[in-house]
């Protein structure tokens, strides 16, 4: 399989399906492990390196996951294709970019990763569309347990799963939710909401994870805490208590901006339908900015029956649809009309690697700038 063939769409879990998915994203479940018998990796030669991709290799490539499963030497692979796995979620920058022997193994549908020697010996995690941490927990724990039957993991009775970083000790697992909280911006109670989560030990990061901040008005929150808590207990939190604060405390906005700042509401929606459909330059933060307004326009008309001059206009475009998809690169759907999934859709395909590898060669950012503004005005403007 080549990265190709995955490159012209969106992955099922980014497509605007499942529980809350208006404003949860998607949901994630990660666990960490290094193997019983072998150094952390920042002690380990290359050739030790090399011992442990082959082996967690064979045996992550011997599960049986319901569905088609791939390799990539990742570094053996091209840059430009690693940077791609960056922006499709299935690989950290750091593994992308680290040194040494390094691996991945990936499901065709792109809701398994494994990260063979990135901090860990290994790490997996699965991803679904929306609120669906339960079924995240479920189906990694599963594939954990089949990977431990041919292996034995590095373990403590005291302290847990052994992990390369002690912030990860005990159930090694990190349960994380890419959220869209673009009212919250806009009232200006996002440091509010941020301030919240550091104070109850939450980590928040920007769309791409560790080290990146907030584009498009996405943000991930993730536990930091795993030493001495249950990871069943952690899901349940998230997934009954913090999550449908989050998202009241968003839609709240919401309202908020429709009965007292109806105006700022109508002019953001307003000026990003002006400047997506007309402009013939936009760097991959403008577009991920203005059709983040787009993205909730939608959702309000959608979710909430809203009706403003702007949501009205951009409800036309949804009614007359969009016949330009498949000419502008969005060759992963039939032509639609315009919808949370189109948004999403080039929320992705516009990504810088996304734009090279689609078009199939490499662009200097003017290039990519006008490709990107070039599918965009296409996808909106029908």
């Amino acid at each position: 399989m080549k990265l190709t063939d995955i490159s012209g769409d969106i992955n099922e879990w980014f497509n605007g399906s499942g529980p809350l998915a208006d404003i949860v994203i998607s949901s994630r479940v990660r666990l960490a492990r290094n193997i019983a018998g072998y150094k952390f990796l920042s002690r380990c030669s290359v050739a030790e390196k090399a011992e442990i991709l082959k082996k967690l290799r064979d045996i992550l490539m011997s599960l049986d996951l319901g569905d088609k499963i791939f390799y990539l030497a990742v570094d053996k692979t091209p840059v430009l294709d690693r940077h791609l796995l960056v922006e499709r979620h299935l690989i950290s920058r750091h593994h992308a970019f680290g040194k040494g022997p390094r691996g991945a193994v990936i499901a065709q549908r792109e809701f398994f990763t494994a990260m063979i020697n990135e901090e860990d010996h290994l790490r997996i995690q699965t991803l679904k569309g929306g609120l669906q941490l339960s079924q995240c927990a479920e189906q990694i724990n599963r594939i954990d347990d089949m990977i431990e039957q041919r292996i034995d993991y590095a373990f403590s009775p005291r302290y847990g799963y052994l992990t390369a970083c002690p912030t990860n000790l005990g159930t090694a697992a990190r349960v994380s939710v890419m959220l869209h909280l673009p009212a919250l911006k806009m009232t200006g109670q996002i440091e509010k909401f941020l301030n919240a989560t550091r104070d109850t030990n939450l980590a928040v990061r920007g769309l791409f994870g560790e080290g990146t901040e907030a584009a498009g008005d996405f943000y991930q929150l993730s536990n930091q805490v795993s030493l001495g808590v249950l990871e069943a207990e952690v899901v349940a939190q998230f997934e009954n208590v913090i999550i449908p604060e989050i998202v009241e405390y968003e839609n709240a906005a919401r309202n908020q901006l429709l009965s007292k700042e109806p105006d700022v509401l109508d002019d953001k929606i307003s000026r990003a339908m002006a400047l997506l459909r007309n402009a013939h330059l936009i760097s991959s933060q403008e577009a991920l900015f203005l059709l983040s307004h787009l993205r909730m326009g939608i959702n309000m008309h959608e979710r909430m029956g809203v009706s403003t001059p702007a949501i009205n206009k951009l409800c036309s475009l949804i009614a007359a649809g969009s016949n330009a998809e498949k000419s502008a690169g969005l060759t992963g759907s039939p032509q639609a009309a315009l919808s949370i999934t189109t948004i999403n859709r080039l929320f992705m395909l516009t990504q810088p690697a996304h734009l090279q590898l689609n078009c199939g060669k490499t662009l200097d950012a003017a290039h990519r700038d006008i490709l990107r503004a070039k599918i965009i005005r296409s996808a909106l403007n029908g």
